[in-house]
């Protein structure tokens, strides 16, 4: 079953598609895609993370749309207003972002194609696909890796190691259900996913959004993290690509986005975000937004990039 996220207050509502669309997936899957901006506008495509849905992408959407591009952005199979699906695989995260691709771009257009979290990894393993290799001319991946993410993650304050490794398996993995959005969840919930600094609003816009996903479906992809290895797709991915990671990041740390820019064929570079987490978009989505915007200028458009602030 799938949830249409509650409305987040203020500056973090997800605004108003131009116009929605169903892409379907190879295996007939079923996807809610938005697309945003003026058509024939420099287009941008936007695939969020694990638990969360297009509603994570308001401040990009926005502020892209108002500089003038085109945006897609579609939730991932079980997320948001796409229904739930047996088949949980990266192949086919990488199956729907091609359906998406060929439903939303016309033959040929190129995009900046940004994906945070799980998104990140959806991008890895479309890499070698050839549909995105027709659409895609950059990449920015977001708060991400490609493989080892529950040996490396720190939402458990233990030293590295087995012990750490068993246990947070157990809980990003677990069935329990979240309930409703109390200051207790928010407080977890910023723990594990955000900086310390992180403003109320954007706390409880991630915790809405996260709460919206269901059980079943937060535990099925839970299972397909753990044991992820996707090195041989960032291996592939040979367009420009540029990396953006939290410093304080407890899910995927630092040590993920430099190990792809050092594994990427043609990598831009990791701007990371001093006391910004997980939720880098929006946490910091002045910079990640600004980091879009720099990629349609350099490789879509031709046009002089928007330069901003390595590490701001």
């Amino acid at each position: 079953m799938s949830r249409r996220t509650p409305a987040a207050p203020g500056a973090c509502a997800p605004p108003e598609p131009v116009r929605t669309l169903t892409a379907v997936s190879a295996d007939g899957a079923r996807l809610h895609v938005e697309a945003h901006g003026p058509e024939g506008a420099p287009a941008v495509v936007l695939a969020h993370g694990w638990t969360c849905s297009t509603a994570f992408w308001a401040a990009q959407i926005r502020d892209l749309v108002a500089a003038g591009h085109r945006v897609i952005a579609y939730d991932q199979r079980g997320h948001g207003r796409s229904p739930a699906s047996p088949v949980c695989t990266t192949e086919a995260l990488a199956d729907d972002l091609e359906a998406v691709l060929a439903a939303t771009l016309a033959p040929g257009e190129k995009a900046v194609i940004a994906g945070h979290s799980m998104g990140g990894m959806t991008v890895m393993a479309a890499a070698g696909r050839p549909g995105f290799r027709e659409h895609a001319a950059a990449v920015l991946l977001c708060s991400t890796g490609s493989s080892r993410l529950v040996a490396e993650s720190r939402v458990v304050p233990l030293r590295a190691g087995r012990v750490r490794t068993w246990l947070t398996g157990r809980v990003l993995g677990s069935r329990a259900p979240l309930g409703p959005v109390t200051p207790v969840a928010r407080s977890i919930l910023k723990y594990a996913t955000m900086g310390a600094g992180c403003a109320p609003d954007r706390v409880e816009a991630c915790a809405r959004i996260v709460h919206a996903c269901p059980r079943a479906v937060r535990h099925a992809w839970s299972k397909v993290l753990a044991t992820l290895d996707l090195d041989h797709g960032v291996r592939r991915l040979t367009v420009p690509t540029a990396v953006v990671c939290g410093a304080s990041d407890r899910l995927t740390p630092p040590v993920h986005a430099r190990a792809l820019a050092a594994a990427l064929p043609h990598s831009l570079g990791v701007t990371e975000l001093t006391g910004v987490g997980h939720m880098t978009p929006v946490e910091a989505p002045e910079t990640v937004t600004g980091r879009i915007r720099e990629l349609v200028g350099t490789y879509v458009t031709g046009a002089a990039p928007v330069r901003i602030k390595e590490g701001a």
